[in-house]
């Protein structure tokens, strides 16, 4: 009865130990990255620019009213096809080393993969103007590729 007993719990083991090796092969063949996506509209690039409110030396936060002027004077002559703002809460860390909560807009700006290099240039007069302004240390910037159809 023991031999029996340990041949049981063996087989258990192995096949335990067979499924525990399988198992990531079998989900990676579920993997969908490999289903080809239906191919819509045309290749854009997708800029997002993170502008935070609180000043570095402890002024007053930008309002409301301020960053939209500043989008209606920066932003729209450049950008006149549109846009998106969003209204969020962010955090990062200062040159000082502090770690700073603030108040933030995110905006949103997709274009014509052939107007990059010339909305480049535009985009980074946009990060420049902001710090200018309002005293700001950064303006992030984040860049992907897109399809968009309309």
């Amino acid at each position: 009865m023991n031999l029996q007993l340990t041949r049981t719990r063996t087989a258990l083991a192995v096949s335990g130990l067979l499924l525990a090796v399988g198992a990531p092969t079998a989900y990676a063949t579920l993997d969908d990255t490999t289903a080809s996506a239906p191919s819509r509209g045309d290749s854009y690039v997708e800029t997002q620019l993170f502008f935070g409110t609180a000043r570095p030396d402890g002024g007053p936060a930008v309002t409301d009213r301020q960053f939209m002027a500043f989008v209606d004077k920066e932003v729209t002559p450049d950008f006149p096809d549109g846009l998106t703002l969003q209204s969020g809460r962010g955090q990062w860390r200062d040159a000082s080393g502090a770690i700073e909560k603030e108040r933030s807009y995110e905006l949103v700006l997709l274009y014509p993969v052939d107007r990059a290099a010339a909305n480049d240039r535009k985009i980074e007069e946009i990060r420049r103007a902001y710090g200018t302004q309002f005293g700001q240390e950064a303006v992030a910037r984040v860049d992907d590729r897109a399809r968009a159809d309309f």
